[in-house]
């Protein structure tokens, strides 16, 4: 993994900016699978979006660090 990036001379952690992309991805999917009702299918919401929020996290990881410098 980068270890930080450059933004206008501010440097930030790569796995907090990666955090906040995700932060994003994630509310427009909540809104969206609670829109077509699939959380009526979910037995505890809050630890099904946090469990989310973490499989997406994870999977952008894994997928910028097989992007070659």
């Amino acid at each position: 993994m980068r270890p930080e990036v450059d933004i206008y001379g501010v440097y930030i952690p790569t796995l907090g900016a990666m955090a906040v992309i995700v932060f994003f991805i994630n509310a427009i999917l909540r809104r969206a699978l609670a829109a077509t009702g699939f959380y009526r299918l979910v037995w505890h919401r809050p630890l099904f979006d946090t469990a989310l929020y973490f499989c997406l996290l994870g999977a952008l990881v894994l997928t910028i660090n097989r992007i070659p410098l």
